[in-house]
């Protein structure tokens, strides 16, 4: 699957994920919404939750943008927008609060989810704490994969914070 981010460039960037995973040529950084291919977009202010039922995409597109300008009106973005199940981050800046991934945990986080755990892995291990992240959400991530719908995975998602 393709990687896209829609890239801000609003973050410090020595600590910018997207930046380091361009370098290692894993996604495409595109600075505009028009230049951001059609694909689909995780968006946290989405209706439907990213499922397995999503695999079939061609392209995975995240934003990378500060989260204090996070607003629902930067994610105007062409695509099947998706929100990411609860997870909880790994990075060592917003370490155990939940949804407040960097855009690698967003975009491995979605390529687990639609089946692809082998790369979220590879994504992860280009950082230090990378593998903590997979560690942190090995039982909700394989309660989502296990899903077949949108709607299965918010019930997933449920059963998980009710456990």
């Amino acid at each position: 699957m393709e990687l896209h981010v829609r890239y801000e460039g609003d973050d410090d960037p020595d600590k910018c994920t997207a930046r380091k995973l361009a370098r290692f040529d894993l996604v495409e950084l595109h600075r505009t919404d028009r230049a951001t291919p059609y694909g689909v977009v995780l968006n946290p202010h989405a209706e439907r939750a990213l499922s397995p039922a999503d695999a079939d995409a061609e392209r995975l597109v995240a934003l990378d943008c500060s989260w204090e300008s996070a607003g629902e009106a930067l994610f105007d973005l062409p695509g099947e927008h998706r929100a990411l199940p609860f997870l909880v981050a790994a990075n060592p800046v917003n370490y155990g609060r939940p949804f407040r991934l960097t855009t690698v945990e967003a975009l491995a986080a979605g390529l687990y989810i639609l089946g692809d755990p082998d790369e979220a892995a590879a994504l992860l291990g280009k950082f230090t704490w990378g593998e903590t992240f997979l560690e942190l959400n090995a039982e909700p991530l394989e309660r989502y994969a296990a899903c077949e719908d949108s709607r299965e995975v918010v019930a997933a998602q449920e059963a998980y914070l009710g456990d």
